[in-house]
């Protein structure tokens, strides 16, 4: 029983997977177009643009002029899910949808420098068939998180600047999920649906340091978020037993976001070449548990429910290189290794993920100095991933039955970004 409310409240928070994404765990990484074609490797140590503002905030002391940056990034998911305990387990459940951003950043005087930012960093859209052997699991998931940050960069000298922004964060999410009527004495399927929604703050903070005219080290710091998810539950169609629970119940979920640190070097080898290499810690470990307390169900049997997830800290890996082809053509590259924080004995149909290896490829066309378009293609394959999710029981009887299965995930990302400098 302890399962019964947890599969789809608990999603709030977990749900935010993103499977459509080029990152891991609950992140995403569609934040700069100019940085995927590098695989984000120099993120933390070089300032294409204003997009540095969420890769390092110290870095918009290097924007001379002001300037603006949109775009967004767009992922075609390939799910193939094999070796299904249930016949109905089809793999097109990642909708084709684009995930935007924003950017303004400004110098000020000869030491400051601001800008703004408007960004998501986690999202998900996953919608299985109706059919689907896994629905009593997770059948349809839309969350993501929205960002707005204001920042401020200061250069302390000519090697050295520090950048500070706020982040206000807002997130929502709805998901749904289905109950097996049959077992209890009933006919056909409770449909349980959830939504909420919160807004947390956080900050991001950055030094980068010029070490020598030709390498620059970068170190930014990402906090956590700590979340508050109110809404509501609604069940319907229940019918036999699971009829008890039909009707609309208040819902809360305590829920953080981990911290990351993000920390990389840029070497410019001649004025062709620059190299760049980075690794980010998340800390997972902040996803143990998850407890959810809901108000006014029958005999108050669902008020406080729990799940572990027993997710585990995680580095990531990237290298990467850009070559200046020409005064208007700049051409990138870069690999990334990125590990799930999840293991197979906590994994769900909502967090199907492996470990990844991302390939990217990406170019920047400048016509004149004013204007850059920059356009980025990723490769993201993953590890096998297996799900082993046991059956959900009320009072000694199934009503969500179990599934296991083998996840084989892959997808092919683009990015299209613009920037004008005033």
């Amino acid at each position: 029983m302890k399962n019964l409310w947890l599969k789809t409240s608990l999603a709030l928070a977990v749900g935010a997977i993103s499977t459509h994404s080029l990152g891991n765990g609950i992140a995403i990484n569609e934040q700069s177009v100019s940085g995927m074609g590098t695989s984000f490797a120099g993120r933390a140590s070089s300032a294409n643009d204003a997009t540095v503002l969420f890769g390092n905030p110290a870095g918009l002391t290097k924007l001379e002029r002001p300037e603006v940056v949109g775009g967004f990034g767009l992922v075609k998911a390939n799910v193939d899910i094999d070796d299904a305990s249930a016949n109905t387990a089809k793999g097109d459940m990642v909708p084709l949808t684009p995930v935007p951003f924003g950017y303004y950043a400004s110098p000020i005087d000869d030491q400051w420098s601001w800008g703004v930012g408007l960004y998501v960093p986690y999202a998900l859209i996953s919608d299985y068939e109706k059919s689907f052997g896994g629905r009593f699991k997770g059948q349809y998931s839309k969350v993501e998180v929205v960002t707005l940050q204001p920042t401020l960069s200061y250069k302390i000298n000519d090697s050295v600047s520090v950048g500070f922004g706020p982040t206000i964060n807002k997130i929502k999410g709805k998901l749904v999920n289905k109950l097996d009527n049959s077992a209890v004495g009933g006919t056909g399927e409770t449909k349980v649906g959830v939504k909420g929604d919160d807004v947390g703050y956080g900050f991001n903070a950055g030094i980068m340091v010029d070490i020598t005219d030709q390498l620059t080290w970068g170190l930014t710091y990402h906090s956590k978020v700590d979340y508050t998810l109110e809404g509501r539950t609604r069940v319907t169609g229940g019918t036999g037993l699971v009829g008890l629970f039909n009707g609309e119940y208040d819902g809360k979920l305590d829920f953080t976001t981990p911290e990351t640190v993000d920390t990389s070097i840029s070497y410019k080898l001649d004025d062709q070449w620059t190299l760049h290499a980075g690794t980010t810690f998340t800390r997972w470990s902040r996803l143990d548990e998850i407890v959810v307390e809901n108000e006014g169900t029958p005999l108050g049997i669902l008020d406080e429910i729990g799940e572990e997830l027993k997710w585990h800290d995680t580095w990531s890996y990237a290298i990467g290189a850009a070559y200046q082809l020409n005064p208007q053509w700049v051409l990138r590259t870069g690999l990334a290794l990125d590990p799930s924080p999840a293991e197979n004995a906590h994994r769900s149909v909502r967090i199907p993920v492996g470990n990844r290896k991302v390939f990217s490829l990406g170019a920047g066309w400048s016509p004149n100095p004013d204007l850059t378009i920059d356009v980025a293609y990723s490769y993201l394959h993953e590890n096998s991933a297996k799900v082993n999710q046991p059956a959900t029981e009320l009072a000694g009887v199934e009503i969500a039955p179990g599934f296991s299965a083998e996840y084989n995930n892959s997808a092919h990302g683009v990015g299209l970004q613009a920037s004008y400098r005033f």
